[in-house]
């Protein structure tokens, strides 16, 4: 696995992605390497859940991070012995035309993002990101795109019929109360009384939209008291977006209600999922985003804007918003707040049985190996990409 920072998962779609497959992949009896930043995830060499990390070199720049930990991940994985080599995102696969002329490996890569649309990059980062699409949908033996937006956007773009395998989720069991009430008060949260956001802090995600539009609402419904106890808990850090960050926190500064976490995993983000009222997704540009796809598993009421890629998953047009559009997203916030509880646990309940029927990891690993060992013994294994479209739907 090539592309993502590192193993364990500690934040980042890429990588909880990445974490769930290969733990899976190794419990059905494959061997796993994971590349791994060591400002990420430590400077380690070590076997962990069954998954060999390897920590190599990278330069920890905005610009630089990703391709040079991927060139010094692609050289070693070329003397490495896999059979394949599975590189994560556009940018990564800038690189994945080297184990085409130097190995005999089998080249998977993963779309999950038109990266190159992420306000945070200058034009020069654009056009190489637009270089790493085409090369992730010519250089692979095989592309797999985690949602039906991007399979079309690489059919038309680029003349590549991809493989669709979309993210997963994974099946929530009960958790202590009492456990989650003492985590929420070291953040000065109070389950049931605050709307949660978890996304990497840079400007597409719109975080400043979702803070503007939590600021009108309290301002339009200053008497109401169910509002004037509604706080605002934004899960995340920056990703080379420090300036951006900035301004939400001066943004927020306004109000006394809002409350920044940083990036927070493990029990503390299961705790924050569960103690949310509901949950908001204010994204511009996604692939399939594994957070909106959590929050409808721990069975909350799922805010999204109105993007392809989360009409996708989110059925409901009560919980749509218009991209971008403080005004609509306020309105939308409104009618959630007037909901009664009973009304909010059936829309809960309603996502939790949808992803856990359509977004199970299990079957969606099984559709991967089923790839790599399609590709690496295609005489013994020969289901077709339409025969795995027609699984993983």
């Amino acid at each position: 696995m090539i592309g993502q920072k590192g193993y364990p998962a500690r934040f980042g779609g890429v990588e909880r992605h990445v974490a769930e497959i290969s733990e899976r992949i190794v419990q059905a009896g494959h061997t796993v390497t994971v590349y791994n930043r060591a400002w990420y995830g430590g400077n380690v060499n070590t076997v962990m859940n069954g998954i060999a990390v390897k920590t190599l070199p990278t330069l920890r720049t905005k610009h630089l991070d990703a391709i040079i930990h991927t060139f010094f991940s692609t050289i070693h994985a070329l003397y490495s012995g896999a059979d394949v080599i599975h590189y994560h995102g556009v940018g990564p696969s800038l690189l994945s035309w080297i184990p085409r002329v130097f190995s005999n490996a089998e080249v998977i890569t993963t779309f999950h993002c038109i990266d190159r649309h992420h306000q945070k990059w200058n034009w020069f980062a654009r056009f190489m990101l637009s270089l790493g699409e085409r090369a992730a949908c010519t250089f692979a033996h095989e592309t797999i795109t985690v949602s039906r937006t991007l399979q079309q956007y690489c059919r038309n773009e680029y003349a590549t019929e991809t493989t669709y395998i979309p993210n997963g989720v994974a099946t929530r069991a009960d958790e202590n109360n009492n456990t989650r009430s003492h985590i929420l008060e070291q953040f000065g949260l109070t389950e049931g009384h605050y709307i949660l956001m978890v996304s990497r802090l840079v400007p597409h995600k719109g975080a400043h939209i979702l803070i503007k539009a939590f600021q009108k609402l309290k301002a339009e419904r200053f008497l109401d008291s169910k509002m004037n106890a509604m706080k605002l808990a934004i899960v995340g850090g920056s990703a080379y977006t420090d300036d951006y960050v900035s301004s939400l926190h001066r943004q927020a500064a306004l109000s006394n209600d809002i409350v920044f976490t940083d990036f927070q995993s493990g029990e503390v983000l299961d705790a924050l999922f569960r103690g949310a009222s509901y949950v908001v997704h204010p994204s511009m540009n996604e692939g399939l985003s594994m957070t909106v796809l959590e929050a409808m598993s721990y069975s909350k009421p799922t805010l999204v804007s109105s993007i392809p890629e989360h009409l996708e998953v989110v059925k409901d047009t009560a919980m749509h918003f218009v991209e971008n559009d403080v005004d609509s997203l306020a309105h939308a916030m409104g009618i959630l707040m007037d909901m009664s509880d009973a009304e909010k646990a059936r829309i809960g309940e309603d996502n939790k049985e949808y992803v856990a029927k359509e977004y199970d990891w299990g079957p969606i690993v099984k559709n991967i190996v089923a790839l790599y060992e399609n590709i690496v013994h295609p005489s013994i294994h020969q289901p077709s990409r339409k025969a795995l479209e027609h699984v993983s739907t």
